[in-house]
């Protein structure tokens, strides 16, 4: 019998010994829950540049405007530092608002600076136009306001933007300083199937 226990427990101990060599050489592609794939299961072809110029208009005032404060500044700071603004900004093709409407920035910016006028970004560009209706393209990131071209990337998309990966580069088109409302060219560069 004791000989039974001891092959046993050697047996068990090869086992075991094994099977953690088995994993140290298949590594981290033998788990149950990703694998890798060819990108033409998911209908994706060759990757493409595209550059779109949009106007985006923030709109504080009037009888409907498109950015509404959500949670007002923390403290009596200089910058507003804590201020949240949800947005759904239309996206046109000119910087007047009669121009083209082909989109909306919906999301939100929040003041995160307590140094300058740093807004933290996060929006979707959501299309209503075209080939691109229904399609969003995902920024998020820093816009210091006051320099004359920010820059913030792209970290996604949906639909045509499946994959997306890019930046933005905004210019202050106009701003009213006794209202607050902004018209700011966007000009994106996006990288998609």
């Amino acid at each position: 019998m004791a000989r039974v226990s001891i092959f046993a427990s050697k047996f068990i101990i090869l086992s075991l010994l094994s099977s953690f060599a088995t994993i140290l050489v298949t590594g981290d592609q033998d788990h149950e829950f990703v694998r890798s794939m060819d990108r033409k299961l998911l209908g994706l072809k060759k990757e493409k540049l595209s550059h779109f110029k949009l106007y985006w208009h923030d709109i504080l005032t009037g009888p409907n405007p498109s950015a509404i404060q959500v949670v007002p500044p923390a403290n009596t700071s200089k910058t507003a530092f804590g201020l949240v603004r949800m947005i759904d900004n239309p996206l046109t093709l000119g910087p007047e608002m009669s121009s083209k409407l082909v989109g909306r920035a919906q999301g939100f910016y929040a003041q995160a600076s307590q140094e300058d006028i740093g807004l933290l970004m996060a929006m979707n560009f959501a299309f209503i136009e075209g080939k691109y209706n229904g399609s969003t393209i995902t920024v998020l990131g820093k816009n210091t306001v006051l320099s004359t071209v920010r820059e913030m990337p792209v970290i996604g998309g949906s639909g045509i933007f499946r994959f997306a990966r890019g930046y933005v580069q905004a210019r202050t088109h106009k701003f009213d300083l006794n209202t607050g409302d902004a018209t700011v060219e966007y000009n994106v560069y996006v990288l998609h199937y």
